[in-house]
């Protein structure tokens, strides 16, 4: 089964739980409990002054999702519950096989379409509409949705879903509503999200503090003969006491670091093991992505050679980005130093694009990667994370997230400064 790596983040934290309310002996009744140690322990949350996206803000989003949807030839925007839905309106709402959708018309007031018996928790929930349609189990909620169009003149032109929206509730619509066509709004939803505000900047700055706080309090509990759970654990309960009870990453040692978002064999710590730590955390839904390689013992000269040469290529991409920049561009750069450093060609050692979008999901748009001619525009925000992955000996990797000014790139987090002193 292929994992994601968000979805490997959670196998991973699931496991370090696991171990951490007692799988130490592996009998019932000799559990172990798990307490964290001392450099966890005197960590403190990092929430203090945290500004949350306002209605106001909302507001401006919903507006020019209008705007676009009417340059673009879009005549109703439907939104189900996820990330686009959150950073609309502010409703978090879990998936389900019900539909709970927002549609929001070019012209007119938007509308909502969720269960009967979830009707109260969601007037507890909307701040932006007042037409809230409800259905009762045996009812059809597309046939709402084709109401809700008929009602605002739009039963007929383009009805934008944003990327994620499931093939099910397209189709039912598309099956109540046949004289609309079917279209991606990612011109709108990708159009508005891939720009961040001051304060959408300002949360991903902190999510990224308290992740670095997190590996570095968690990199002093190393010793000889550690799980990779048994770390994982601890990363978890650095990320809770620093108020991101969320937060976590994996880790893997030795030869299982070449693995470019880890292994599931089981794996200690030895003298001489590279580590690589992945993870991240969210503040006000906000995310931020890092990965830190480090030593345990003395490096090799092989290893610092490969981490050296990471580094530069981690410096490479962070200098190639300015305005008007295709987003491919960086990716080259980073690659051209991995492949002139004799890791080359092409994605023989360096296996991924070197950088992502980030902001609500930890993956979105838009890519830095070969064929992307997509120019960089200030408020993008992107990870810098090339790599390079020898099978059977070690990996490494350096990402720290940043995003576009009008002078190049700032990044949220100061770099790893050698493979001796992986913290600042």
């Amino acid at each position: 089964m292929c994992v994601d790596r968000r979805g490997f983040f959670k196998q991973a934290t699931a496991a370090a739980s696991a171990w951490a309310v007692g799988a130490g002996t592996g009998f019932a009744g000799e559990a172990e409990v798990y307490e964290a140690p001392e450099s966890i322990r005197s960590l403190k949350p990092m929430l203090d002054g945290i500004a949350p996206i306002t209605i106001d803000e909302r507001r401006v989003r919903i507006e020019k999702a209008k705007k676009l949807m009417a340059e673009n030839g879009i005549d109703t925007l439907y939104v189900e519950s996820g990330s686009s839905l959150s950073y609309y309106t502010g409703v978090s709402w879990g998936r389900s096989e019900r539909m709970f959708a927002w549609v929001l018309p070019a012209k007119g007031e938007p509308a909502w379409v969720c269960p009967k018996f979830e009707e109260e928790r969601a007037r507890e929930l909307i701040k932006f509409g007042t037409d809230i349609r409800a259905w009762e189990e045996h009812e059809s909620p597309y046939k709402l949705v084709a109401g809700i169009l008929r009602d605002r003149g739009v039963a007929a032109g383009k009805i934008g879903f944003e990327e994620s929206a499931r093939f099910f509730l397209m189709d039912g619509i598309r099956k109540e509503a046949p004289a609309l066509e079917p279209v991606s709004a990612d011109p709108v939803t990708v159009g508005c999200r891939v720009i961040k505000s001051p304060t959408e900047l300002a949360l991903m700055q902190r999510s990224n503090d308290i992740t670095l706080a997190a590996y570095k309090a968690a990199s002093a509990t190393l010793r000889e003969g550690i799980t990779q759970f048994e770390f994982s654990a601890n990363l978890a309960a650095a990320f809770q006491a620093l108020g991101a009870p969320g937060g976590g990453a994996g880790a893997q040692f030795g030869k299982y670091s070449a693995f470019p978002h880890g292994s599931i064999t089981p794996q200690k710590l030895r003298e001489g093991d590279v580590v690589l730590i992945d993870g991240g955390c969210r503040v006000e839904g906000y995310s931020s992505d890092i990965s830190r390689t480090l030593v345990y013992g003395k490096p090799s000269g092989r290893q610092r050679q490969v981490w050296d040469l990471e580094r530069k290529a981690q410096d490479a991409a962070i200098a190639a980005v300015k305005p008007g920049v295709p987003c491919e561009a960086v990716d080259a750069a980073a690659r051209k130093v991995i492949t002139d450093g004799g890791f080359g060609p092409d994605y023989k050692f360096f296996t991924h694009r070197v950088g992502h979008g980030i902001g609500l999901d930890g993956h979105e748009w838009t890519y830095l990667v070969k064929d992307n001619k997509t120019p960089l525009r200030p408020g993008m925000c992107f990870s810098d994370e090339p790599g390079i992955y020898i099978y059977g000996e070690f990996g490494v990797r350096l990402e720290d997230c940043f995003y576009v000014t009008e002078d190049g790139g700032k990044l949220f987090t100061p770099q790893s400064p050698s493979i001796d002193q992986p913290f600042v």
